[in-house]
């Protein structure tokens, strides 16, 4: 059974930075997609940045050029490093997972999820 923990969420100041964590359990498939989503009060969830085991990077529009996803194989671990955090940063942010390649950073498409971290810009 696949399980997602994210640890690394907190608050911060308005162009400061935060990494967070994903640590994945469970997952025997070969190939697989990863992602970090986020979800403010009130607003759909979105997709922030995935990755695959093929190599293919996908990042949100709103975050490009300040967020960083990266993985560590060896520990089973997906990152997120997030920089220049603006206020509209503030969500909850959630680490899922699918089979195969990152064909999307839509919510809908991932069947995996973790529990979520919380992140809190302040201005």
């Amino acid at each position: 059974q696949v399980q997602l923990v994210e640890s690394g969420g907190g608050s911060v100041q308005a162009g400061g930075s935060l990494r967070l964590s994903c640590a994945a359990s469970g997952y025997t498939y070969s190939s697989y997609c990863m992602g970090w989503f986020r979800q403010a009060p009130g607003k759909v969830r979105e997709g922030v940045a995935a990755t695959d085991t093929y190599g293919t990077t996908r990042y949100a529009d709103s975050v490009k050029g300040r967020f960083i996803i990266s993985q560590d194989n060896a520990k089973n671990t997906l990152y997120l490093q997030m920089n220049s955090l603006k206020p509209e940063d503030t969500a909850m942010y959630y680490c899922a997972a699918e089979v195969g390649g990152c064909y999307t950073i839509l919510a809908q498409y991932y069947n995996y999820w973790g529990q979520g971290t919380p992140v809190t810009v302040s201005s």
